[in-house]
This record gives C-alpha cells, structure tokens and sequence, in this order.
C-alpha cells in the first residue's frame, strides 16, 4: 500500500488524521498495525502517538509548517525533534527510502517528505552539526540476524548459563575460529600527502593456517594452530586438550558453524557433561563474540609485519603473538570492553 504524504495535507485534514490515528492507538493496535490501516507513513503514526502521549488530545493539532517567524531557521524545534528521533530509530530502508545510510542526502530526502520543507544539501549539513550527529563507520550487521534473538540471549540466556557456571564452580569460555593468510597487509602507511604509499605483498604461493582460541574475561586464552582443514576432528581435540588444562567445568560458548553442531562433537561432549558443555550465541551475531576481538588483535600484529614467505614462518608468528598474549591477561580482558561484548566482562 502507497502511504500517505503528509506535505500534501491541509493542517485540518492532518489533524483528523491524527485523531484517527489515536482513536486505534487506544484501541490497542500496534504501530505498524496502524500503518497498514491507515495507510500513513510510520513517522507520521509514530508522532502522533508521541504528541498525544506526551500532552493528550490537545497536543496533536499540528503547527504551521516550517519557520518560525524572527528563528532564522526552516525547521521549528518540533520538526527537528522529530527528524533527529527518526534518523535514531529507523534505517532508511525500512522507510521505504532508497538509501542505505543516513547522509545528507537521505536527510534532505527525509525532512522533504516529514516536514514538506525543502533544504539545501549544505543546509542539511548545517542542521546535522548542530545536532551533534558525526559522519561514522556503520557496525555491519547481517540482514539475517534476528534482533529478538539477540534480546533473548542478552536478556535470559546468557545470564543464565553466567549463574550455572557460578553455582557449579565452573568458567566460561568464549570460542572461535579464524584463518591467517601471509598475504594480509593491514595497517596504514605514512607519505607525502598526494602519493599513495605502496605495499609489497608476498607473490606464488598462498600460505594459509587456521586457529582456533578460547578466552575468558579473567583474562585467560587457549589456542591451537591447525595446518590441515579445520573439522570435527580438529574440534574435538582441541576440547580434550582444553578440559584437561582447565581446573573446573568449562561452558564453552561457540558460534553457529556446522561443525559446532555435528554429530561426533555432541556425543563426545554429551559423554563430558560432568567436564564440559556448549552454548551457542545466536545466529549471524558474531559481535556478540569477545573471541573475535582476539582475531582481530592477531591479524593486525601479523599484517604489520614483514609478510611471511613460508607457512612456518607464518605459524611461527602467530605463535609468537598467542604466548605473549598468555602472558598478558590484562591484554585479554580488555577485549571484553567493547560496548557489544561488555556485558560478558562480568565482575
């Protein structure tokens, strides 16, 4: 269904959308449910609702369009709240925008269609400054991921396996996978401004190991480097080592890779549960993981070095950077405070 647009109604006619809007609201729909009946645009049901919350049937007769008189601004105070709590709530796809982003653009777009005020790009610019909004690097986040999943696992299933692992004396440990390549160059290079730095990258054949770690938020790593195909078997091993090193129960925490879930490592591990068990964050939600800061941390020291010609080079680097970690807790328990994965950094 086409939604309405609010620039081309009369404050009178937007009003008796308005009430309409209300008159469901306190029926009990949902917004969305709203939309769909209405056939207005979610901001639009969205602000209405807020109005009438926040000042009752009396708040929801809409203002003049536009400037104020003598406030040098195209925006009233109401319409800028209004755009800077869209831009906070919503992507613009899910507005049904053609933009990926918020950039001026998709802004100048968005108070176009919400407030039937037409800015300049810079102007748009302008306004976002004075807000306080900063252009920055977008957390990538799978489409598949399901954010009520996540809420679950934030909410009620991580904190329950955190009270197990206390009540039985156990420790949890967080695990991953990653590959390490000798031709991954990483960093940044300085240079005469205008001329691009150049970096040499190793030529013929492509050395490649897998890894796979677990850390714990006292501070604690296990590893193993794996020259073959990381499977089942690989996993396997790696468990035994880490349940004889370990001292309590371990409550393994891994992401959803198929070999997490085969049938070798679930009976190996349903014949341990004295010593072991497995968790499982939820699917597409690899931030979730402090494990992956490690790989990240690994994969930076080893791209800024010298690349590797040959894969016991390159094993022997890794190596290096994994004992010094062993020996660094401090270094460990600092993955734990990113804002995605503090709430795993415990006490």
């Amino acid at each position: 269904m086409d939604k309405e647009d609010a620039r081309h109604q009369t404050l009178a006619q937007l009003h008796e959308r308005r009430k309409q809007v209300v008159r469901l609201h306190r029926k009990g729909h949902r917004v969305m449910q709203i939309v769909e009946l209405t056939g207005l645009s979610y901001p639009t049901v969205r602000r209405a609702i807020d109005l009438y919350k926040a000042g009752g049937l009396a708040a929801i007769s809409p203002a003049a369009r536009g400037r104020e008189p003598g406030n040098g601004r195209s925006l009233s105070a109401e319409q800028e709240e209004a755009i800077k709590r869209i831009i906070c709530d919503k992507r613009p796809e899910q507005l049904k925008m053609d933009f990926a982003l918020w950039n001026r653009a998709a802004v100048m777009q968005l108070i176009e269609r919400e407030c039937a005020v037409k800015l300049h790009v810079r102007s748009v610019g302008k306004y976002l400054a004075r807000w306080g909004f900063t252009p920055q690097k977008p957390i990538r986040r799978a489409y598949e991921q399901r954010p009520e999943a996540v809420q679950a696992w934030l909410n009620e299933q991580y904190p329950a396996i955190e009270k197990r692992a206390k009540a039985e004396g156990g420790e949890i440990h967080w695990g991953d996978e990653t590959a390490l390549v000798n031709t991954d160059v990483r960093g940044r290079s300085f240079a005469p401004a205008g001329k691009t730095p150049v970096a040499l990258v190793i030529g013929g054949t492509r050395q490649k190991l897998s890894m796979i770690a677990t850390v714990t938020n006292k501070g604690e790593t296990r590893w193993m480097i794996i020259d073959e195909a990381f499977n089942s078997e690989k996993l396997i091993e790696f468990l035994e080592a880490l349940i004889k090193d370990a001292k309590k129960k371990v409550f393994l925490i891994l992401d959803n890779l198929r070999t997490h879930h085969s049938k070798p490592v679930k009976a190996w591990v349903a014949a341990r549960q004295d010593k072991i068990e497995l968790f499982y964050l939820p699917s597409y939600s690899p931030e979730l993981n402090p494990e992956e800061r490690l790989n990240g941390d690994l994969k930076q020291v080893i791209g800024t070095k010298v690349p590797a010609r040959t894969k016991a080079k390159l094993k022997s680097a890794a190596i290096e950077h994994m004992t010094e970690l062993e020996n660094d807790p401090e270094r460990v328990k600092s993955y734990f405070q990113d804002k995605f994965v503090k709430y795993a950094a415990g006490q």
